[in-house]
């Protein structure tokens, strides 16, 4: 069967599975995402034996050792996934909720509704996780699944799916409300972007090249996710402990991840006393940094290369750290509107009217004072797994939610009005 045909088979599978899926009661999708979570553990062996496959096939070719940790799956990280579904069934059902309503003049009620989108599909890169997070959100939200993801973690995201699947048919649903795309050619990633008519809705979740290709070459509407060039700005009433840990933790807690900051920017006048104490820091935790001239000539450290312009817009995703002294707060939000991506974005400072000019001026989904970007995250929100986080600002933005997979339907009620 050639590639198109394929996805039109399953694409009309994944149609005819959403209509059943769409209209399922939230006690029906729960017992179904208990049992998908318990046959996740139960094939636990199978999962972790396809996984060492793709770490072996990974490693020979040379994946770095932050995208090796993205891809490596373990007893702990595979019961994370499960409990992440379970907490996805705890969640509230977001379908049939009414977002508002109002008693027209005329005798006409009318019900702002909420409804599933339909068919979501979603194209990701080397994270495992992404299969069973986006599985279970699409179910709970009353959405099919299509899911497509690369090509070096494939036997992990067989083994995924086939236990969702049996999971779903022991619930009597529909094992085509979540179905995995197992061709990983650009030649099929192209096609499932022109599924107009079967999917509703595309979801990319990987590097900028994966979301760039999928921008420009998707006829179905896009949600765009993922890229996080983000940045961690000291101000010059920075507390210098509270800085380091931010930093360190931003940077260094899991730098393969799109909330890792990327670019660090120090105010000048506070430069010269706390840039070796945050400096030291990252090097202990195993950082590589690229300084401008002013950072280099403050440490006079050899090991701090010069930074360039393709280093600030890079998301590093990687034991790697731009770093850049500014001359103001209006200098870092200069930096951070022309190379962030509309992600998250932190400040550290003890002054109220500079925490309210960096909230009030920088465009990012998530802005923090004081805080970590490492919290722009679903669980963290309180909203359970998150499909992504958006960085544009229609339909969605920041992390995306039951709430953010479903759309609105009106519904109107009359006793034989007529126009």
């Amino acid at each position: 069967m050639s590639n198109p045909a394929m996805l039109h088979e399953l694409g009309g599978r994944a149609k005819t599975a959403s209509k059943q899926i769409a209209v399922a009661s939230s006690a029906v999708k729960n017992s179904a995402l208990e049992l998908m979570a318990h046959t996740l553990v139960e094939k636990q062996d199978d999962i972790l034996t396809a996984n060492r496959l793709d770490i072996e096939q990974a490693t020979a070719n040379g994946m770095n050792r932050s995208l090796l940790d993205r891809l490596s799956l373990t007893p702990a990280r595979i019961s994370a996934m499960a409990d992440g579904i379970r907490q996805v069934a705890a969640l509230g059902d977001p379908v049939g909720e009414i977002i508002e309503g109002s008693l027209r003049p005329n005798g006409l009620r009318i019900q702002k509704t909420r409804v599933p989108l339909g068919v979501v599909g979603i194209i990701y890169e080397a994270r495992p996780n992404v299969t069973s997070d986006a599985a279970a959100l699409c179910l709970k939200s009353g959405n099919a699944a299509i899911l497509r993801g690369g090509k070096e973690a494939l036997h992990s995201n067989i083994a995924i799916a086939e236990a969702l699947r049996e999971g779903l048919s022991a619930a009597k649903l529909p094992a085509d409300c979540v179905q995995l795309i197992k061709d990983t050619s650009r030649q099929t990633a192209a096609e499932m972007m022109r599924m107009r008519g079967y999917i509703d809705v595309l979801i990319p979740r990987g590097g900028t090249g994966l979301i760039k290709a999928v921008i420009e070459n998707s006829t179905i509407p896009v949600i765009e996710t993922g890229v996080g060039n983000c940045h961690i700005y000291v101000d010059e009433a920075a507390d210098i402990d509270m800085a380091k840990a931010i930093v360190v933790n931003a940077k260094a807690s899991r730098p393969s991840v799109c909330n890792a900051a990327e670019t660090l920017l120090v105010h000048q006048s506070v430069a010269p006393s706390i840039l070796p104490t945050l400096v030291s820091a990252l090097k202990q935790a195993g950082i590589a940094l690229r300084g401008c001239e002013q950072t280099r000539e403050i440490l006079g450290d050899p090991d701090i290369i010069a930074v360039t312009e393709d280093d600030y817009a890079t998301e590093f995703l990687d034991y790697t750290m731009a770093v850049r002294v500014v001359c103001s707060i209006q200098e870092a939000i200069e930096h951070i509107s022309r190379y962030g991506s509309g992600h998250s974005e932190c400040i550290v400072t003890d002054t109220h009217s500079a925490a309210e000019a960096f909230t009030s001026r920088v465009d990012a989904a998530a802005v923090y004072v004081n805080a970590s970007t490492r919290f722009t995250d679903g669980g963290e929100f309180g909203m359970g797994a998150e499909i992504g986080i958006s960085t544009q600002k229609l339909h969605a933005r920041g992390p995306m939610g039951l709430r953010e997979l479903t759309t609105m339907k009106y519904i109107v009620y009359g006793n034989g009005q007529i126009r």
